[in-house]
């Protein structure tokens, strides 16, 4: 009796393990789920995303075949986006204590046929809401759909700025100090943007295009396509696209001297800008090439943007009111 109670303990044991299993289980499962609620999940950090056209595209806009658009997500990563049909807005939010009621409109480059969406856009809105500035990326249209390679685009664009305009209310932005920047083809955009904002575009949806689409700042960053019908590499001449007016919005513009002619086409827009009184500046730098974003180098065109947070307050744009 006594040998067959000395062999007892193996079958508490057993017990213990399987009631420390339990407990264990139901702790990992608590764990789960608080740290699903915490900040450093992505998903609990996800910007707003707009629909710009919530009732459809302007009529007349262009549509690929399902051939096409397959072949062209295939082509998709995450630094390269390859079929837009269906634009929007993504919101970065600055932090309370920091939002200066400045806002910007950011159109990320590729030559129309592309979106550099990482480090012409994401990028781009993670540090300019660093300043206290709410940005919107801008996803528009891609690839090129006509001849006229911007003017689909140009309509997302306009669509928005008035976008923002219409809610500034709502998101707690001053009406009166919306910008837009861009990237090389997002450059021409956002100069096109400037320079034709009283065109009409498109047919009027809702009460949204009822407000103006005029930008009340620009920044066209190495722009492209600014030459006789979108040349930037024969020519240091502005093509007929490039109009300059005494309303254009104060511009500020960055470019390298050995981005082909886009240096040139630059510092000939300066002068344009200047013969009309628009408030302007211009940093050209000797090397560095095109498509740098704000990413970190050992040259001095890296810091570009740091002379735009500061052209940014002098312009008294982004003090808070």
């Amino acid at each position: 009796q006594n040998m067959t109670n000395s062999f007892s303990p193996p079958m508490s044991f057993t017990k213990k393990l399987a009631l420390a299993f339990v407990i264990t289980a139901a702790q990992l499962l608590f764990t789960g789920m608080a740290t699903a609620q915490t900040p450093e999940d992505p998903k609990a950090e996800e910007n707003e995303v707009i629909q710009l056209w919530p009732a459809g595209l302007p009529v007349g806009a262009t549509e690929f075949s399902q051939e096409r658009i397959d072949a062209l997500k295939k082509r998709e990563t995450k630094e390269r986006l390859t079929y837009v049909q269906n634009p929007t807005l993504e919101i970065y939010e600055p932090d309370a204590d920091q939002a200066n009621g400045c806002s910007v409109v950011i159109c990320p480059g590729g030559g129309y046929n592309i979106l550099a969406i990482q480090h012409e856009g994401v990028e781009i809105g993670n540090w300019l809401k660093s300043i206290g500035v709410k940005a919107f990326v801008l996803r528009y249209r891609v690839p090129r759909r006509t001849e006229r390679i911007h003017w689909e685009p140009m309509q997302d664009v306009q669509r928005a700025i008035r976008t923002v305009r219409h809610n500034a209310k709502e998101w707690d932005i001053d009406p009166e100090r919306i910008g837009v920047l861009g990237f090389s083809a997002g450059g021409h955009l956002t100069l096109m943007s400037g320079m034709n904002y009283d065109s009409t575009c498109y047919d009027a949806k809702d009460e949204i295009d009822n407000v103006s689409a005029r930008p009340n700042f620009i920044c066209p960053i190495y722009a492209a396509y600014m030459g006789q019908n979108y040349d930037d590499r024969k020519s240091t001449k502005l093509g007929d696209l490039i109009k300059v007016t005494p309303d254009m919005p104060p511009t500020f513009m960055a470019v390298t001297l050995d981005d082909v002619m886009r240096g040139a086409h630059a510092a000939a827009l300066l002068i344009r800008l200047k013969e009309n009184k628009v408030p302007a500046e211009l940093h050209v730098y000797t090397n560095g090439g095109h498509g740098y974003g704000i990413r970190p180098s050992d040259k001095a065109v890296s810091k570009w943007h740091l002379q735009l947070e500061a052209w940014l307050k002098t312009m008294k744009l982004t003090a808070k009111k």
